[in-house]
């Protein structure tokens, strides 16, 4: 579809062009258009229909975004954000430069002006950071047909009309109602006998971690959010929370593979900008790596004595290495769904230390026939591996599951103690572990 329109274009043939765009999906048409030289965006964008073109706005990159509002004219950028909800002008705004944020805070209405600056102002991070002021709110004192009548008068303008919000005089929250309540209700029953008053939400300052997480616990569509008074000042939807999801999910990844984390996609992020993110996270770990150089270099006596130990290095710290992770991901997971708590930790150990000593154990075992019957080794030199196997493994999978929890107590995002960390410190007790248990039991 790119390749045809792109020759539609080039034939000045607009009309065939815009049929093919027209019935399109807005997401798919911000797809196909990202696809678009940059020369050609500007152009494909006005081919768009106006509700559509709105619409595929909010689902474009930044960086697209804010190369079309530089190519608009005030007509069109008129068009584009009145038809933006609210949330998605802020996402857009708070990724674009100074001078652009100030042209299109000049083309929106002093009310909503003010909205997205309040937004702005919450915390980066924070439910109030991605929640719409955009919802159906309601008083108790109405009847079902009363209720209807505003949704009709105010809904073309919110972002969602499923579930609408009750409220005092004061804006303070009182319960919700949705319109499957409304619709299987008498017209003339009043809404404060219907509405459903244990009303889970969260405050303009909770993480929006956390927003996501409520939702998806509870299937809502959307959530509440107060303020410190406990007044609606917004809602929290469930495609804001499904990004939310997915950019901390990214960032996790990134951090447990000691990468600084970035906004931007991989195939726009240039060069210079990956290399800065990586290369301070590879110069620490390679610094701290010298520590088993160093612990190799104090034992060269006991290997020079004993040469058949070196073989066997590889396979003590990888296995180490492996053990602590697997152990690490799991725990940062239930720490990230709220599955593990400090209250949990001794638990925990517990568990954790079973599991090492029946992996330990059963690695210990295969190995044992392997190198008797393999690598045919002495029977001391294959006790000292084994040993060495199962304590290795019980070490790593103490440090894997305790350091995310300390992490996270000290302040810390639990996902910076994953792989490379664990890896490295779980290297080093390996190595003092062999070397020791080689010394006790060859007498080397």
């Amino acid at each position: 579809m790119t390749e045809r329109l792109l020759e539609l274009l080039e034939e000045k043939k607009y009309q065939e062009a815009g049929k093919i765009l027209k019935d399109m999906m807005p997401a798919d048409a911000a797809a196909l258009l990202s696809e678009m030289p940059e020369a050609k965006m500007p152009l494909v964008f006005r081919l768009l229909p106006k509700e559509l073109a709105a619409d595929a706005f909010a689902y474009m990159d930044p960086d697209i975004q804010e190369l079309l509002v530089k190519a608009f004219n005030d007509r069109e950028l008129d068009e584009v954000m009145s038809g933006l909800f609210l949330d998605d002008a802020v996402d857009m705004l708070e990724e674009m430069p100074a001078n652009v944020v100030k042209r299109v805070l000049s083309h929106v209405d002093a009310g909503t002006r003010k909205m997205i600056n309040q937004i702005l102002n919450y915390p980066k991070d924070s439910a109030g950071s991605i929640m719409t002021m955009e919802y159906v709110d309601l008083k108790g004192s109405m009847t079902v047909a009363q209720a209807f009548e505003r949704i009709r008068s105010t809904g073309i303008e919110k972002e969602t009309v499923y579930t609408c919000y009750v409220t005092d005089s004061r804006r303070k929250l009182e319960g919700i109602v949705t319109v499957k309540d409304l619709l299987l209700s008498p017209q003339e029953e009043v809404i404060r006998n219907i509405m459903e008053t244990n009303v889970k939400f969260v405050s303009t300052h909770t993480d929006q971690e956390e927003a996501a997480r409520q939702l998806s616990k509870y299937d809502f569509l959307a959530i509440p959010v107060v303020d410190a008074e406990e007044r609606l000042v917004g809602i929290v939807t469930v495609d804001d929370a499904i990004d939310v999801i997915q950019e901390e999910t990214t960032e996790d990844i990134e951090k447990m593979a000691a990468i600084t984390p970035s906004d931007r996609p991989y195939m726009k992020t240039s060069v210079l900008s990956t290399w800065k993110k990586r290369v301070p996270w590879l110069l620490l770990l390679m610094i701290s790596a010298t520590f088993t150089s160093a612990i190799i270099s104090n034992f060269e006596g006991a290997l020079a004595a004993s040469v058949v130990l070196t073989g066997f290095i590889p396979m003590l710290m990888d296995t180490g290495g492996n053990s602590g992770s697997q152990s690490s991901i799991t725990v940062i997971r239930g720490l990230s769904l709220g599955e593990i708590r400090y209250r949990d930790v001794p638990k925990l150990v517990g568990k954790e230390i079973t599991v090492a000593l029946l992996c330990g154990g059963t690695l210990a075992a295969a190995n044992f026939l392997k190198l008797m019957l393999i690598d045919r080794v002495t029977l001391p030199v294959a006790a000292v591996v084994c040993a060495t196997l199962l304590c290795v493994v019980l070490v790593s999978n103490l440090v894997g599951s305790t350091l995310p929890i300390l992490a996270k107590r000290l302040g810390f995002d639990p996902a910076v103690m994953a792989s490379p960390f664990i890896t490295t410190i779980v290297d080093a007790v390996a190595l003092l572990i062999y070397f020791n248990i080689a010394k006790l039991v060859l007498g080397i």
